[in-house]
């Protein structure tokens, strides 16, 4: 894991996403966290709409699942989740969002 993480307080979203960029490099884990946060909203909506308020204690688990198995498997990294738990959360709806608008792609810029 980079050395700036242990060192360095992060204040804002967008000084922190550059950082959460840099440890989402390899390309299957970038698809692992699309993958899971797609599949988190969608959940999200349908119990929503239906009423079946349990699914969303799936949520969690589809969202962190996902994502981990990118960390831990191909990045080979801890997640930032464990210390910047809000930056993350919203870091990982930001590169959703980003890849689906073309603004990032599966495959990191570099």
């Amino acid at each position: 894991m980079a050395g700036t993480s242990e060192t360095k307080r992060y204040r804002s979203l967008k000084e922190f996403y550059p950082y959460y960029l840099s440890e989402h490099q390899h390309t299957t884990s970038r698809v692992l966290h699309f993958m899971g946060t797609g599949l988190l909203l969608i959940v999200a909506i349908v119990a929503v709409s239906t009423g079946k308020f349990s699914w969303l204690l799936a949520v969690p688990v589809i969202g962190y699942g996902f994502a981990w198995v990118g960390h831990f498997f191909f990045e080979r990294n801890k997640p930032a989740t464990f210390k910047y738990p809000f930056y993350s959360l919203a870091s990982d709806f930001k590169l959703f969002f980003d890849i689906l608008r073309g603004n990032e792609g599966f495959k990191s810029r570099k």
